[in-house]
């Protein structure tokens, strides 16, 4: 029997442990997009929201590997039905220009 939460479920065997690759970085050669602009005509800030679920995450992983940067902690809030999580991105260029 697992726990998750507050509701018991029950199980005929473990759950399967995933192998989960390494968080992409931006020294990664695998990166698709290496310009100065964001692909596609995506803007440079971009606040990702959903639910926390994996293909939030998914989609964060996506941008990571486009070569945007996390920026900031990420947030959640619960809406009365699910957890709601907010992940800001942005371009790199933008990070250098602000600090010069």
């Amino acid at each position: 029997m697992i726990f998750y939460g507050f509701v018991k479920i029950k199980t005929t065997t473990e759950p399967k442990r995933l192998k989960l690759k390494r968080s992409t970085t931006i020294s990664n050669p695998e990166i698709k997009n290496k310009g100065h602009e964001p692909p596609d005509g995506l803007p440079r800030y971009r606040l990702l929201t959903g639910k926390d679920d994996a293909k939030f995450c998914h989609r964060v992983s996506e941008a990571l590997a486009l070569g945007y940067q996390l920026y900031g902690s990420p947030a959640a809030t619960f809406n009365g039905q699910a957890v709601i999580v907010a992940q800001a991105i942005i371009w790199p260029e933008i990070q250098q220009n602000q600090a010069s």
